[in-house]
């Protein structure tokens, strides 16, 4: 759990990517002549690391002399939350903005009576450096024991990380980076797959091109590139290409049944619900 680790012992947090979209959807609903909007994060501690995999935002309101947080609000988000997902516990919480203010060190007070060792995430929305800065840190206690003691915040090393099914809508975005007017359909799985085993067929072109300049001294050999590909062709399962192609016909061909099967079902069912109502 989070109180077995002390904030020195953690050095990473990998954040996915429906947080960091969760966090730019706050900030672009937030209220007028709001300056910045704060959240919980939720996630999971592992070792040496804080893996953050969702958030929700928290109402606020923020002066130059003060700061007044619906805590209230914060612990029934929680406590729903944790119906839908009860592995995922509170890590820390998050902040637009490109600094941490003397507000964010009391609003790091409270989360810290709910997680022993939250992390903070500043995530600048508004672009004041030209790009999102994302930044993690945690939190020490500096200063003379029993006299003034202040806070430092500590930076951790912020890593991206997504599971299988986000992947797809962080393909989808990265198309529309360059697109005219920042938009894009989704497309139909059987172009997916082509599109992937495309895009498979390139990098093993990549790959292929830098073993020759290798093998021809062009380029020198890295170490850790060839576990890569060693740890690549061990997984590889070794199988003839007649093999293969039977194999992968027989399951085109099953899944062709199946699908006709279903249409078929489906077709019959909606006959039968005409028939019912004449």
């Amino acid at each position: 759990s989070a109180t077995d680790l002390h904030p020195t012992d953690l050095y990473e947090s990998p954040i996915h990517p429906v947080v960091l979209a969760s966090i730019g959807d706050s900030y672009e609903r937030r209220n007028e002549g709001a300056s910045r909007v704060i959240g919980t994060l939720l996630g999971t501690v592992d070792k040496h690391s804080v893996e953050v995999t969702n958030c929700f935002s928290v109402p606020h309101n923020e002066s130059e002399d003060e700061v007044a947080v619906d805590m209230e609000f914060a612990k029934n988000m929680y406590e729903l939350h944790k119906r839908v997902s009860p592995s995922e516990v509170i890590v820390g919480w998050y902040a637009t903005g490109f600094e941490i203010t003397e507000h964010s060190v009391l609003i790091h007070e409270y989360y810290s009576r709910e997680a022993t060792n939250p992390i903070h995430l500043t995530m600048d929305c508004a672009l004041q450096s030209g790009k999102m800065n994302i930044r993690a840190y945690v939190s020490a206690p500096m200063g003379v024991p029993g006299k003034t003691v202040g806070v430092m915040f500590t930076p951790l090393s912020v890593k991206y990380k997504y599971y299988d099914t986000e992947r797809i809508g962080v393909e989808l975005l990265q198309r529309t980076r360059d697109a005219p007017n920042a938009s894009s359909g989704l497309t139909s799985d059987l172009c997916q797959v082509g599109k992937a085993a495309s895009r498979v067929q390139d990098m093993l072109a990549t790959v292929l091109t830098y073993i020759e300049d290798v093998l021809s001294g062009k380029q020198g050999a890295d170490n850790s590139v060839g576990r890569y590909l060693m740890d690549l062709v061990n997984k590889v399962p070794k199988i003839s290409a007649e093999d293969f192609e039977t194999m992968l016909n027989s399951n085109i061909n099953d899944l062709l049944m199946v699908t006709y099967l279903a249409n078929l079902t489906q077709a019959q069912i909606a006959l039968n619900e005409k028939i019912v109502v004449l």
